[in-house]
C-alpha cells in the first residue's frame, strides 16, 4: 500500500476466518471465466480456490486477477480470472506485467542491507549524514526509516500533491520534490516511538542508495537484485518513463487521487453502482509512477515475483547473518500486538512463517509471500487498486481466500493494523 491506510498491505484481518468458512459455489462476475494453467493433475485445493477467488472478485468489483501457488508438498497451481480490459473479452495472463507498488520497498531495504554488509553504512547511522535537511534527521536512523518508525510525514497524504497527480498524471517527480512536500509538514511522532507507514522513509533510502553506489536506484536494483536472481521481467523505471511493457492489463481505480486520500472505499450511495458495473473506475494504466519511486514504482510479473519473494524471505540476497538480522527485526505494529504479525527492515510478517509484502498504487495491486514452514510461495495480482466496498487492497482481498483455503481458519493471519485491546 502506498497511501491511504496504516498498512492495508498486511491487514488480512479477521475476515479471513469468515472466508475460510464460506461456500465456494459462486462464480465470477468478470467477463472471462477462470482458466487454469495446463497440468497433469490439479492439486486438491484447486477447485476451492477457483470458486473462492471468483466469489471475492465478484463481491469487490475486481475486473481481473492472476493467482500463482507453488507448493512442494501439495502441488503447484496457477489460474487467471476475469478481464484485462473492462468492456472487452481480453483474458488476464500469468505472463502479464504489473505495477507492483509497495513490494518495491522490500527491494530498497534489501539494497540498503547489502550496503551495510559492505561496510558502507550502518543501520544506526543518522539520515542527516546523507540529507542534512531532514527535520530531526540527526535522531532518525537508517533502521528507523526501513522499519517505518521515523515519525516523518508521508508526502502522499498532502492534498495539493494529490491534486497534482490528478491534474498532471504524466508528471515526472523527482525525489527532492517529494521530500520537500514531506518536510513542509510537521512530523507525526518522535523517531523510534511508533510504527507509522510513510513513503517518505523509503524515498530517503533511495537517495542514500544513489549517494553510496554512484548509480541510479534503477541501476542498483538491476545490478544487485534483478540480474543475480535472473529477473528478466522486473525493473524500476526511470522517472520519465510512464510506460508498462506489453503484455499488461489495463489498471483501474475507483475515484480520483484527491477523493481517495483517506480511503479507496466508494461512498455508500455509489457502492451499488460500482458493484453492478454502472459506475466505472478510472483507467490509471499509464499514469507516471515516479511519485512512488523506490517506495513503489517497480514493475514485474508473477513468475519473477515468485522467484524474488522466495529469496527475500528464504535467503539468497544477503549473507546469513544479515538475513537473520532482517527476520529478527520484525516487531508488532502496535504496542501489545501479536508477535506473529508485524513489520521489520522492509519486510512484513502476516502470520507465523508467512512473510513478504504487498503493493498498491493507482490501477494495480499485488501480494507476495513465502511460507518458511511449508516452502509455499503465493502470488496474487489484480488490475484494480482497491475494493470499492471498504477500500482494502484488491490483491489482499483475493489473498484472504487463498490463505484461508490453504491453511484453514486456525492459521490465517491476524490484523496487525488493528488497535491493541
Amino acid at each position: 500500500m502506498l497511501k491511504k491506510t496504516v498498512l492495508a498491505v498486511i491487514a488480512l484481518g479477521t475476515l479471513l476466518s469468515v472466508s475460510a468458512c464460506t461456500s465456494g459455489s459462486a462464480t465470477s462476475g468478470s467477463s472471462n471465466p477462470a482458466t487454469a494453467a495446463p497440468a497433469t493433475a490439479e492439486p486438491d485445493y484447486a477447485s476451492a480456490l477457483q470458486d473462492r477467488i471468483a466469489e471475492a472478485m465478484e463481491k469487490n468489483a475486481i475486473p481481473g486477477a492472476v493467482a500463482l501457488v507453488l507448493s512442494p508438498s501439495r502441488g503447484d497451481w496457477s489460474s487467471t480470472f476475469g478481464t484485462a480490459e473492462l468492456g472487452s473479452d481480453v483474458p488476464m495472463s500469468l505472463d502479464d506485467y504489473l505495477r507492483i507498488g509497495s513490494n518495491t520497498k522490500t527491494m530498497t531495504s534489501t539494497v540498503i542491507l547489502q550496503l551495510v554488509e559492505e561496510g558502507k553504512l550502518s543501520l544506526e547511522d543518522p539520515i542527516s549524514r546523507f540529507r542534512p535537511d531532514v527535520p530531526d534527521g540527526e535522531n532518525i536512523t537508517i533502521a528507523n526509516l526501513s522499519e517505518m518508525r521515523s515519525g516523518l510525514y508521508s508526502y502522499t497524504f498532502d492534498p495539493q500533491f494529490n491534486a497534482t497527480l490528478d491534474a498532471e498524471p504524466q508528471k515526472a517527480w523527482t525525489p527532492d520534490e517529494l521530500l520537500s512536500i514531506a518536510f513542509s509538514h510537521p512530523a507525526n511522532s518522535a523517531p523510534g516511538v511508533t510504527f507509522d507507514y510513510s513513503n517518505t522513509n523509503i524515498v530517503l533510502l533511495g537517495v542514500v542508495i544513489e549517494q553510496l553506489t554512484g548509480m541510479s536506484a534503477s541501476e542498483a536494483f538491476e545490478k544487485r537484485i534483478f540480474a543475480p536472481l535472473g529477473l528478466e521481467h522486473t525493473a524500476l523505471p526511470a522517472n520519465t518513463d510512464s510506460s508498462i511493457p506489453e503484455n499488461h492489463p489495463q489498471g483501474y481505480q475507483f475515484g480520483t487521487n484527491v477523493q481517495t486520500i483517506d480511503s479507496y472505499a466508494v461512498p455508500a450511495a455509489e457502492l451499488p453502482s460500482a458493484l453492478d458495473g454502472t459506475l466505472k473506475p478510472l483507467d490509471q494504466t499509464n499514469a507516471n509512477p515516479s511519485w512512488a519511486w523506490t517506495a513503489g514504482a517497480a514493475i514485474s510479473t508473477p513468475d519473477d515475483l515468485a522467484t524474488y519473494v522466495k529469496a527475500l524471505v528464504g535467503g539468497g540476497l544477503l549473507d546469513d547473518t544479515t538475513q537473520k538480522l532482517r527476520l529478527d527485526s520484525i516487531q508488532p505494529m502496535v504496542a501489545g500486538g501479536s508477535p506473529d504479525v508485524g513489520y521489520g527492515l522492509g519486510i512484513a510478517q502476516f502470520a507465523p512463517g508467512i512473510l513478504g509484502h504487498d503493493g498498491q498504487l493507482p490501477g494495480y495491486s499485488t501480494f507476495m509471500v513465502y511460507n518458511v514452514n511449508t516452502g509455499d510461495t503465493l502470488i496474487i495480482g489484480c488490475n484494480l487498486s482497491a475494493s470499492p466496498v471498504d477500500g482494502e487492497n484488491a490483491a489482499v482481498v483475493v489473498a484472504k481466500s487463498v490463505i484461508a483455503t490453504l491453511y484453514g481458519a486456525g492459521d490465517v493471519p491476524g490484523d496487525p493494523a488493528a488497535p491493541a485491546s
